[in-house]
């Protein structure tokens, strides 16, 4: 039986498409840096990925799990070009925030159908995006405090990040 209600599924199918779309977007980032030598920036991009991916198998399970269905639906085509390492960890700045928008209506609507499972799973999405919207945040202070002349030592930095 369903004890998940088909609100909350949809909800849930949303997201998972978009943590799909956001490891897409990542991995052509790391396929444009590494197609300029940046090893470092695609190294981190490469992980943030398979981080979003994880997040949507991770969020298809706990469907499943609640015999609600899971889909993978048609994933939007990414964005392939890009100016200048910088501006990537613009669009990965603004994108982390977006992110941040779409997991806070996910858990609105767990508390409209007050679902303290779905509330419960979701806010530890909450945390990680306060974490990622930080991480992000950092590059870009260094590109800012240290100028363009810094950005081998970035690349070399994040190359080595856990």
């Amino acid at each position: 039986t369903m004890t998940i209600c088909k609100k909350m599924q949809d909800a849930f199918n949303a997201q998972i498409e978009k943590e799909f779309w956001s490891s897409n977007l990542y991995l052509e980032m790391a396929f444009w840096f590494r197609a300029r030598g940046w090893k470092g920036f695609a190294t981190w991009m490469f992980k943030q990925s398979e981080e979003e991916r994880e997040h949507a198998m991770e969020m298809a399970k706990f469907v499943l799990s609640r015999g609600g269905e899971a889909k993978v639906t048609a994933i939007e085509k990414v964005p392939t070009e890009f100016e200048c390492p910088k501006s990537v960890f613009e669009i990965t700045y603004k994108h982390e925030q977006e992110v941040t928008e779409l997991i806070n209506k996910l858990a609105d609507v767990a508390d409209d159908e007050k679902d303290r499972a779905s509330a419960n799973f979701i806010s530890r999405f909450i945390d990680e995006q306060v974490e990622e919207e930080e991480t992000v945040k950092d590059i870009l202070d260094c590109f800012a405090i240290n100028g363009d002349h810094a950005i081998g030592i970035i690349d070399h930095h994040l190359g080595k990040m856990e």
